[in-house]
């Protein structure tokens, strides 16, 4: 059973303000040079915790990879719980905290936000889109925390899901991340689907969905899109047991029947497995709805030339854009900014706790931010029919944008500046998109 005075005194103020704020674990901070779409939307939001069971699921870290093939699979009833933020009522109030586990898996920490507990639920005249994600392996729900909390305040309802074997706390065999990280995702939106009722009902609409994934999230969400894995991959003895990846074969009939017509688009942030051989030509042609994908140029876990960008080129049947930042790591764009608890050495682990959420070059906030920004363009326009669309119409090379406007603001003939992102802070980027065939 798995169960001003003076400049000085103006720099205190600034330095204690700031420490203040890194203490609090805000998820939630906004700079000045954030781009335009990464601010917060005007809707008060919400969040609470839902329990969900897939029954009779593989039990894939029973299986022993070592002995015979079982007879029948070993089967046990899967838990995922899931942690939905949505756009409140009007006035309504509670509790803007969030109690989360670091990588550690031991230390649990408060994280602040501007959600609220628990809160009544908005009645839109009309349903908001419903957004998955799923994070990495290790990860939880709230490793993308800012990212939901910020878009649910635009409209939408956005379901963030623990992984069963997959979390802090919980973190199991790899092969059953591989099996059940697109399984995972499709349960979910089937149990929202079966929710939206009740004091939710109106609140989203089940059949406008997008997903977003972060590493092995991001794996998931290629599957999920339609990608079929190779041969190759079912076999790695280190992955899923006895040929259990096999559901997500390409070409095979389980994994025809798996994408979902209610999953309109994705976005994979460091997406897995390219790097590993678990893609190919064929597979990636599965993928059939538009995808965004964002990575780090030096990315040392899924990596970058030969992993998340040669993925985004293998994408030929649907529209693929790619969003790079230059020199960032595989933690760009994706983890929240690390607690101020996780900044120590942990022996059995090995490294500093604040590894797992931060970058060498990039600071968090500012990756959030941008993050917040494309994943807002990229929804909207893809789920709210187009809206947002001409943010994403960018000179490929950020560095190469030219800032030339007139006194009353308008811009002249030669500008070309990142449309949301104010002067001299488009730096660093690159945005590239693709149409089918290409």
């Amino acid at each position: 059973m798995r169960h001003l005075r003076s400049t000085g005194m103006t720099l205190a103020i600034a330095i204690s303000a700031g420490s203040m704020a890194q203490a609090e674990n805000r998820i939630d901070r906004q700079l000045p040079s954030a781009p335009a779409l990464a601010a917060y939307g005007d809707l008060p939001v919400g969040v609470r915790q839902i329990d969900m069971v897939n029954p009779e699921q593989i039990d894939i870290v029973a299986i022993d990879p070592a002995a015979e093939k079982p007879a029948e699979w070993p089967r046990y009833d899967r838990p995922l719980t899931v942690e939905l933020w949505y756009p409140a009522a009007a006035g309504a109030t509670g509790d803007t905290s969030l109690k989360a586990y670091l990588r550690d898996g031991t230390t649990e920490v408060t994280l602040q936000g501007r959600a609220m507990r628990d809160a009544p639920a908005a009645s839109p005249d009309a349903p908001y889109p419903l957004v998955l994600i799923s994070h990495g392996y290790p990860g939880n729900r709230f490793l993308l925390s800012h990212l939901a909390e910020n878009i649910a305040s635009k409209g939408y309802v956005v379901a963030s899901i623990d992984h069963t074997d997959s979390t802090y706390r919980t973190q199991a065999a790899f092969g059953s991340t591989l099996v059940n990280r697109s399984l995972d995702q499709l349960f979910v939106l089937q149990e929202m689907a079966n929710m939206a009722e009740g004091d939710m009902a109106g609140l989203y609409d089940a059949n406008n969905t997008g997903l977003i994934g972060y590493s092995m999230g991001g794996y998931g969400a290629v599957i999920t899109a339609g990608g079929g894995v190779t041969e190759a991959s079912v076999a790695y003895p280190w992955g899923g047991p006895h040929g259990t990846l096999a559901i997500h074969e390409a070409g095979s009939e389980t994994h025809a029947a798996l994408p979902d017509p209610r999953i309109k688009t994705a976005v994979a942030i460091g997406p897995w497995g390219m790097n590993t051989g678990f893609w190919d030509a064929e597979g990636l042609a599965g993928v059939g709805i538009p995808m965004m994908f964002m990575a780090g140029s030096e990315d040392d876990v899924s990596l970058y030339e030969n992993g998340v960008r040669a993925l985004w080129e293998g994408v030929t049947g649907a529209d693929a854009a790619l969003v790079t930042y230059l020199n960032g790591g595989h933690n760009s764009a994706a983890p929240m900014p690390a607690p101020v608890e996780s900044f120590y050495f942990n022996e059995d682990k090995g490294f500093d706790i604040s590894e797992h959420y931060t970058d060498p070059v990039w600071d968090t906030v500012r990756s959030n931010n941008i993050a917040q920004h494309f994943v807002t363009a990229w929804l909207d326009m893809q789920l709210k029919d187009g809206k947002n669309g001409d943010y994403l119409d960018l000179m490929t090379q950020s560095n190469d944008g030219v800032w030339s406007m007139n006194e009353d603001g308008t811009p002249k003939e030669d500008h070309s500046y990142w449309k949301g992102f104010a002067k001299g802070t488009a730096k660093g980027l690159t945005y590239e998109v693709k149409t089918p065939g290409e």
